[in-house]
């Protein structure tokens, strides 16, 4: 029997991701009317806020538990830069020295 704790649950990550690329496929498929298009970008729009919300937790929790030495200490989660948004762009500092 479940309990009442995991009956308002919100689905996981896995699932929310899953349910997410099934919506995105049957879209693309071309083949739903208008207002099974919209049910599915509302679905999938919702699907989008609980990855983000979970996917921010994790990094959170990836923030706390960075060990230095003998101390857990709070080190942010560092994402590479995008190359799209390095590429064609001059540095601040180059373009002062000129």
């Amino acid at each position: 029997m479940a309990t009442a704790k995991n009956s308002n649950k919100q689905p996981g990550f896995e699932k929310s991701l899953e349910r997410l690329e099934t919506i995105v496929r049957e879209m693309e498929s071309g083949e739903l009317s208008l207002e099974k298009m919209m049910k599915h970008f509302e679905e999938g729009m919702g699907l989008v806020g609980i990855c983000s919300a979970k996917l921010n937790e994790v990094e959170r929790k990836i923030e706390l538990l960075v060990k230095q030495g003998d101390q857990t200490t709070l080190a942010p989660f560092e994402t590479p830069p995008e190359p799209e948004e390095d590429a064609g762009k001059e540095a601040p500092d180059a373009a002062e020295e000129k």
